[in-house]
């Protein structure tokens, strides 16, 4: 439950009818008929909103163009303009992706591949819970609805501000996952992994160093939480890198979902080796398909004394 407010996540309030919330409504038909759309005119709107959002959102734009970068030397300017423009499209078409999820999923049918799913079968057969290392994926929920197709995931969430939209999305998002566990709950999250749950946790955001430690990511020293340490050490769980994506032709996309072998030795003794092995997993994977992943966010944010700034 939100600490922004009183409301249950998923329950219904006779509230949400005044019309305070009309606008959500109003949007949440528009979105549901978006959803209804052949893919060519998604598509099309995707790239119109994107380029649009990559025009306008100066400051988003500044920080995507700045993450490239340092994270990609070997590109040259053009191209770091380029694949920034692409991460706002990836974004958009990643929205409508998580709608066609939420409303009409027999888009996905036949588009779905998975590499690596016994790593997830061996750990929940021998009863130890899983933690999924996944990333900020442009894809969203449509990432969980395609490991929904061979596993039961769950999810850490974050609740939304606003009521009524976190009821919406709270009942679009169980239609997907087995639980969703706010990013609060710590006892939660560890009760679910000691169940033999398989959870979708991403490590890869800069959220200070009072909750981690500066580790190199694409070579940068960069805040890394090590938060999921603490989960796996006390839930016995087992980490398994998870990743998704798009690929081929954007005409007739197909998705991939891939996990690798568990983590071995994590966590060890080593707090600053353990983030380092988990920030390489995750520089592997967005190698993959670099301009979906949300590089908008300041990755590089914190800089302790004698760190140069990044932005």
């Amino acid at each position: 439950m939100s600490k922004k407010h009183h409301y249950k996540s998923g329950k219904f309030y006779w509230a949400f009818l005044l019309p305070q919330y009309w606008g959500i409504w109003i949007a949440i038909v528009f979105l549901m008929l978006l959803a209804i759309l052949p893919w060519a005119i998604q598509h099309r709107l995707a790239t119109f909103l994107g380029n649009l959002a990559f025009k306008y959102l100066k400051s988003r734009r500044k920080t995507t163009v700045r993450n490239l970068e340092v994270c990609f030397p070997e590109w040259t300017v053009e191209q770091v303009q380029e694949n920034a423009r692409l991460v706002f499209v990836d974004m958009m078409l990643g929205v409508f992706e998580t709608l066609n999820a939420w409303y009409s999923p027999q888009w996905f049918k036949d588009r779905v591949s998975i590499e690596g799913l016994q790593h997830i079968q061996t750990a929940q057969a021998e009863g130890k819970g899983v933690l999924l290392l996944g990333t900020h994926s442009t894809l969203l929920d449509a990432g969980g609805y395609l490991c929904a197709q061979y596993f039961e995931p769950d999810v850490v969430y974050r609740p939304q501000n606003n009521p009524l939209l976190d009821m919406l999305i709270y009942r679009c998002r169980a239609t997907i996952y087995k639980a969703q566990i706010d990013h609060d709950d710590m006892r939660g999250l560890i009760r679910h992994l000691k169940e033999g749950d398989a959870i979708w946790y991403s490590p890869d955001q800069d959220f200070g160093l009072k909750q981690g430690v500066m580790a190199p990511f694409f070579g940068i020293p960069a805040a890394t939480v090590t938060a999921h340490r603490r989960l796996l050490k006390i839930s016995k769980a087992v980490a398994v890198p998870l990743y998704f994506y798009r690929h081929g032709d954007i005409k007739n996309p197909q998705y991939r979902v891939l996990i690798e072998p568990a983590v071995e030795n994590l966590p060890s003794a080593d707090e600053l080796d353990d983030a380092i092995r988990v920030n390489k997993i995750i520089e592997n994977q967005l190698r993959i398909a670099p301009t979906q992943y949300m590089w908008f966010h300041r990755r590089f944010k914190t800089r302790p004394e004698g760190y140069e700034k990044i932005y």
